[in-house]
């Protein structure tokens, strides 16, 4: 059989009318059920941005991140740093897609938080921050929030 010669793969092109979009790989970390990986989580995020995206993207992404590591390391994966938070990253239909999962069993509450009280907001600015948020349950065990920012506001 005779060897078939390597072509190097031809140059990324725009779209045509029949030809589709490719679609951006989505970004993929997974941490340690930790609190040390809140600032990794956050850091990656913003490193997996491109450059000239907008700083309020940038720090509602960041505020994001936080948020969902943090309920998922507290209430998801609690006191078991053998666990891993799942975090995924990727832009679609104008948006910039966050997913946040856990192996917990537990599902997320926005609840009413005493003023003086130093936690339980959480969700509450996840739900204000976001144009679109859910949980969904994962198989065999665990749950994603997922929620989307719009990548232009206006």
């Amino acid at each position: 059989m005779p060897a078939v010669p390597f072509r190097s793969p031809s140059p990324v092109s725009a779209p045509t009318a029949t030809q589709p979009r490719v679609p951006t790989i989505p970004s993929h970390w997974t941490f340690p059920a930790h609190p040390a990986s809140v600032p990794r989580a956050r850091r990656a995020v913003a490193d997996a941005l491109p450059a000239d995206s907008a700083t309020q993207l940038a720090d509602d992404l960041s505020l994001l991140t936080s948020e969902l590591v943090t309920n998922a390391i507290r209430h998801g994966a609690p006191h078991n740093e053998d666990q891993l938070v799942e975090l995924i990253l990727w832009p679609t239909d104008g948006h910039y897609w966050l997913a946040v999962s856990d192996p917990g069993d537990g599902w997320p509450v926005t609840r009413t938080s005493n003023p003086y009280a130093c936690d339980g907001r959480g969700l509450v600015l996840v739900d204000r921050v976001s144009t679109a948020w859910a949980v969904v349950p994962r198989r065999p065990c665990g749950k994603s929030v997922i929620t989307g920012v719009r990548l232009h506001r206006g």
